[in-house]
């Protein structure tokens, strides 16, 4: 079984939905991380006050073509591409460690059910 990291960086109004969007595509867990970004146009200003845009990294381990799956349901859903308000990558997982058994089964099981 093949394992991706499934990397998705949005906006903090979107982290809710981004991750009912992955859970009813297949996604099990997510690891959450607080940033801040800048985008290709220079910071915002206002009185001397800096804006740099609050995010949310949220890290899925995911059987690959589950991977493959979220990744189209929150490009279409959070609509991506044509907002602007975030950006999801994958990434292959060489070695893995720690993932339940149960959780790895979870995996085969969907894998064996969309076969």
């Amino acid at each position: 079984m093949t394992f991706s990291l499934l990397i998705a960086v949005v906006e903090n109004s979107l982290e809710d939905s981004a991750i009912d969007v992955a859970k009813a595509n297949g996604a099990g867990g997510v690891t959450i991380l607080q940033g801040k970004g800048i985008g290709l146009n220079e910071k915002k200003t206002f009185f001397g006050l800096t804006y740099e845009r609050s995010e949310s990294v949220l890290l899925f381990v995911l059987e690959k073509r589950v991977s493959v799956r979220v990744m189209k349901a929150l490009k279409r859903e959070l609509k991506l591409e044509t907002e602007n308000k975030g950006i999801v990558m994958s990434v292959p997982i060489e070695h893995l460690a720690g993932i339940a058994n149960k959780q790895i089964e979870a995996f085969a099981d969907r894998v064996k059910e969309e076969l």
